[in-house]
């Protein structure tokens, strides 16, 4: 399964590495932003130089691609790559592995007792069960379903309305929702970046570290790392006690597997001494030309909140042994470290502080800001679907013992969107043949619905700053480092939520988070 799990990757990896969708030809640039053409053109000059701009199948690089390029032909050939890595024909396909390992997944399972992959994977989680966490992804499925069909009808009016006689299918839905977002929100996500400096964005998340648990960076010069893109901090405590290294390692290359991701060189314990933990964040934000500044979108901005969560939960951790330490809980329970922190990045007061205009150093404009903040909700329906899709996907793959007589895990695939309604117009987040997250191992497998299990937690969580009224309030904070940050794997999840905030938590803080509560 080792092995497996490897090649899988590295069929990914080569897929990815292998796609450019050159730009030469006349129109080719057509609507594409100076950020998207900054990079596209470093892209071209990583890949050898043969072409002035190409686009990638790196995310920071094809999703707005997909948003601004006015070239239909083009968006669409770029989404069909995008959306059918892993699934070549050739010797990168990864359609029999998956079957493989699905196979012995199911197999593994039986031996252990279990009726399934799937139950032998929840029996240790939040969750408990199969049936809890499908019981939540058809609860938020229901209203998102409504929601996205209620999207989907806007951006087909749009679409006629500028004469465009199409049906919208999934390559022009980031492209109309961005244009919908403008006239809704007046809002243009060329825009926002020059307020998003990458710089500013870190200094953003350590300072909101800073305030909620009193840490300390100092950025390390003179330091060993493995590619020179990389930088690294030293973390420590308010009294100068030390807590960790933390890695940064920012910008898409190919060598590098896409996604976003926090992994730990070494985990903090005290069976062996005083250890103290080394936690790098990998990302894959588009690098800018020599001299220039790289800016973020606002998802990208996101993500890197996200993973600074992760990497947060694995500095902070305070156990004894390294097999509870940091990051090694119930995999519906790790996501809400990661997810809860994501809260700070929309806080008003945290972007007057950090997003600053990366030229004239002055704040975002309190108007921008305001419609910023009010598009939050905005393509809900369409972000909760193709997320929900996904796990529904991973889950009822695991249930099956499919793989054991030759799983068409296409047909699968096919089969169980067509039962729970899957619209036309949007794609799976991750279609099976390359869905790193549940086949490159198996920590996410049966899994992947832990994102939406621990947002009902970090939705239900931050609400406890707010009752506070204090969005950094140090009690609430100091109960979260305790039970949640820095307590590792010690305690049951259930009850280590209870003991941060009182209670068990509501869905209903998520359902109003995306916006889907009158759903």
């Amino acid at each position: 399964m080792a092995e497996l799990g490897t090649n899988f990757s590295q069929n990914l990896l080569a897929d990815e590495g292998a796609f450019i969708l050159p730009l030469d030809g006349d129109g080719d640039l057509a609507g594409l932003p100076d950020f998207l053409l900054s990079a596209a053109a470093s892209a071209a000059k990583d890949r050898g130089g043969e072409h002035g701009h190409v686009i990638t199948l790196s995310r920071s690089l094809i999703e707005p691609f997909l948003v601004f390029s006015t070239r239909r032909d083009l968006r669409e050939k770029a989404y069909q790559a995008w959306i059918r890595r892993g699934e070549s024909g050739g010797a990168t396909d990864n359609r029999t592995i998956i079957a493989e390992i699905v196979a012995l997944r199911a197999e593994r399972a039986r031996l252990l007792g279990f009726d399934s992959f799937a139950h032998f994977k929840l029996s240790d989680t939040m969750a408990g069960s199969p049936d809890a966490a499908m019981d939540l992804l058809r609860n938020v499925w229901t209203p998102a379903h409504a929601r996205a069909g209620t999207e989907r009808d806007r951006l087909q009016a749009l679409a006629s309305a500028e004469g465009a006689n199409i049906a919208i299918g999934p390559h022009d839905w980031r492209h109309y929702a961005e244009k919908l977002r403008r006239a809704e929100h007046d809002l243009d996500e060329g825009e926002i970046k020059p307020y998003l400096p990458l710089d500013g964005v870190i200094a953003a998340s350590f300072d909101t570290a800073e305030r909620l648990f009193d840490l300390r960076f100092e950025e390390l010069i003179d330091f060993p790392r493995y590619h020179p893109d990389v930088r690294a901090w030293a973390v420590r405590n308010a009294d100068g006690s030390e807590v960790g290294l933390f890695l940064g390692d920012y910008f898409a290359r190919s060598s590098k597997r896409s996604g976003a991701w926090m992994s730990a060189f070494r985990s903090q314990e005290r069976l062996n001494g005083t250890i103290t933990p080394i936690i790098v964040n990998v990302m894959n934000f588009a690098k800018a030309p020599d001299g220039e500044t790289p800016l973020l979108s606002f998802d990208d901005a996101r993500t890197l909140f996200h993973e600074f969560g992760h990497a947060l939960h694995g500095l902070l951790s305070n156990v004894t042994y390294p097999l509870l330490s940091g990051t090694a809980v119930a995999g519906d329970f790790v996501e809400l470290p990661s997810q809860l922190y994501e809260h700070w990045l929309e806080q008003p007061q945290v972007l007057r502080a950090h997003a600053k205009h990366y030229r004239t150093g002055e704040p975002m404009p309190e108007e921008l800001l305001k419609r910023l903040l009010a598009a939050r909700a905005f393509n809900q329906g369409f972000s909760t679907i193709e997320y929900t899709a996904s796990a529904i996907v991973d889950m009822t793959l695991h249930l099956s013992s499919a793989g054991e007589n030759g799983l068409d895990v296409l047909a699968f695939e096919a089969d169980a969107l067509q039962r729970i309604g899957m619209p036309a117009e949007i794609s799976m987040r991750h279609r099976s043949p390359h869905f790193a997250h549940i086949f490159s191992g198996d920590s996410y497998a049966a899994g992947y619905y832990s994102y939406l299990w621990s947002e009902v937690l970090d939705a239900d969580a931050f609400d406890a700053f707010r009752e506070a009224g204090d969005i950094f309030d140090r009690e609430t904070a100091a109960r979260l480092r305790k039970f949640v940050y820095g307590a590792g794997n010690l305690r049951d999840p259930g009850e280590a939520y209870i003991a941060f905030r009182g209670r068990l938590p509501s869905i209903d803080p998520l359902l109003r988070k995306r916006g889907l509560a009158a759903a």
